[in-house]
């Protein structure tokens, strides 16, 4: 009789055990995965950069160098390169415009007119510096461009601050 009670109380205790040891592995198991950071979002107006691999560089074997024989024709000289014409940079400023800094810490959508149904042609990041171009007619929209580059569009005005430089 004291066996059966034995047998009893082990049962329960090998039951609560089984039950602890996988309760305590699923809790684990959960809070593994909430640890890990989500994969930032891809929005419609995002513009990703695409991943350029660097060039690999290749040893170049030297090669032997054989002397000129008098039968051999000279090399020509070389032609003159043209020299390149100087353009303006994007960050030159055209009369009237002036440096600002994106206010708005989600970023902007640049739109090709200035309206809200227009076609939006890219974005740039809050904080980001920029140039502001010109106005619209009723200041409800900036012309920009964005600081460095050649991408011009128009922005909601109010989301940016004039910098001083």
């Amino acid at each position: 009789m004291i066996s059966g009670f034995f047998k009893l109380i082990l049962g329960f205790v090998l039951a609560i055990a089984v039950l602890l040891g996988s309760g305590l592995t699923i809790a684990l198991y959960f809070v593994n995965r909430t640890a890990l950071p989500p994969e930032k979002p891809m929005f419609a107006n995002d513009n990703p950069q695409p991943k350029v691999d660097k060039p690999k560089v290749t040893p170049v074997k030297a090669t032997s160098t054989s002397k000129p024989t008098p039968t051999s024709s000279p090399k020509p000289s070389p032609s003159p390169t043209p020299t390149p014409t100087p353009t303006e940079s994007p960050d030159t400023l055209p009369p009237g415009a002036y440096q600002a800094i994106v206010t708005w810490p989600q970023g902007l959508s640049m739109r090709d007119q200035p309206a809200s149904d227009a076609q939006s042609i890219g974005g740039v990041g809050g904080n980001q510096k920029v140039i502001i171009l010109e106005e619209s007619a009723d200041k409800n929209w900036q012309k920009i461009r964005i600081a460095g580059t050649d991408k011009e569009g128009w922005v909601k005005a109010g989301n940016t601050k004039r910098v001083e430089e």
